[in-house]
């Protein structure tokens, strides 16, 4: 079974992580995918630990199902192998300083005069403008320059940075969504455009309802540890032997919640019967959930919580997300030529994903592609 991109070829001038994990989306689906890498490799090749056979596996994680080519756009014979391979693609992604490529001859204007139906991405940290190109575009600053740190932590505590790089995956998935927008708009035109995504845009766009609290109402978000700022209880609670996660996301769920913990008194007590009421006297009405609560475990809760139709869950190491999604049968785990992987979130009904090559190694496939590239 084709994949719903097969046919498609990608030459992927990015590397560490928003534009490989874009290019893998990309090849999951089915595209042919070219990692073009310096003669040193990705940055993230060196990333370590921890590795797997002593590889990097943050490097794994985003090149499977591409195959690698090193060139040195300083040498005359790599830069002709670079620019036929722009000419040939139907995609192009890049993620170097904005305008750094065009010394080469590779920015999107020059391409474009030879392969009009190419879609060529462009990804940077704060945009191409005058202002921002020259701003380095690392995930961690743009979490911190964004405001998501000053959301993230305990009230009265330090800013934190999210657990995993955050923007640079967002900044992916809208690259992607660039991509995949401006191929549908090729067949109808039959020609392609440039397509820009920077990751300060992609922060704010997914800061959802705290940035609109302020666009729209003004108010600047402050840290509220695992609280929600319009909804309670949707926070970790204490059971007698650790927290669970409770999300009552409308007053339905609430009237079950309390009457799963013994208290369906509260669904009618006027303090706590809507989500505006129930918010704005969480300090009254959370020591009354909590003292329930903490008469059993989580596992027991969890059960009959569920059970009652109340979204809530343990919170629980990778390693034990990774055997919730195996036990509910989402078969989390994929393998590409033999190194393991997590399994392209998107299913079709009539298409698939599929894992045919594992994360190359540095110019693995240079041979086969520069003699392609040549004919």
């Amino acid at each position: 079974m084709k994949g719903p991109l097969s046919g498609l070829l990608v030459a992927d001038f990015s590397r560490i992580l928003a534009g490989p994990y874009a290019t893998m989306l990309l090849a999951d689906l089915g595209a042919d995918v070219i990692k073009v890498e310096a003669p040193g490799g990705d940055d993230t090749r060196s990333w370590q630990p921890p590795v797997r056979d002593g590889i990097s596996t943050y490097y794994l994680a985003v090149n499977r199902n591409k195959r690698s080519i090193a060139l040195d756009l300083k040498d005359p014979t790599d830069l002709a192998a670079a620019r036929e391979l722009a000419r040939r693609a139907d995609v192009l992604v890049e993620n170097f300083k904005p305008g750094g490529l065009a010394r080469f001859g590779l920015d999107y204007e020059t391409v474009a005069e030879g392969n009009p139906r190419l879609v060529y991405a462009s990804i940077s940290g704060f945009g191409s403008g005058p202002r921002g190109a020259e701003l380095p575009g690392y995930d961690l600053i743009v979490q911190a320059i964004s405001g998501l740190m000053s959301l993230t932590g305990d009230p009265g505590g330090e800013p934190f940075r999210a657990g995993i790089s955050v923007f640079d995956v967002m900044a992916g998935l809208h690259a992607t969504i660039g991509v995949l927008s401006a191929l549908h708009l090729r067949s109808e035109s039959g020609r392609g455009q440039h397509v820009e995504v920077n990751l300060l845009s992609s922060a704010l766009s997914g800061l959802v309802n705290q940035s609109s609290a302020y666009v729209a109402g003004g108010v600047v978000p402050e840290r509220m540890g695992n609280s929600h700022p319009s909804l309670f209880p949707y926070e970790t609670l204490p059971c007698a032997d650790g927290d669970l996660i409770i999300t009552a996301g409308n007053n339905g769920q609430f009237r079950k919640l309390v009457e799963v913990l013994g208290v369906p008194e509260l669904a009618d007590d006027p303090r706590f019967d809507r989500n505006e009421q129930r918010t704005a006297n969480r300090e009254e009405l959370r020591p009354l959930l909590v003292e329930r609560l903490r008469t059993r475990t989580r596992t027991e809760w969890f059960r009959d919580i569920i059970a009652a139709g109340v979204p809530c869950g343990p919170i629980n190491t990778v390693a034990g997300g990774i055997a919730f999604a195996e036990d509910i049968g989402l078969d989390p785990v994929v393998t590409a030529g033999g190194i393991p992987g997590v399994r392209n979130p998107i299913t079709f009904s009539d298409s698939a994903a599929s894992y045919r090559l594992p994360p190359p190694s540095l110019d693995e496939h240079g041979g086969e592609l520069r003699k392609w590239l040549m004919e």
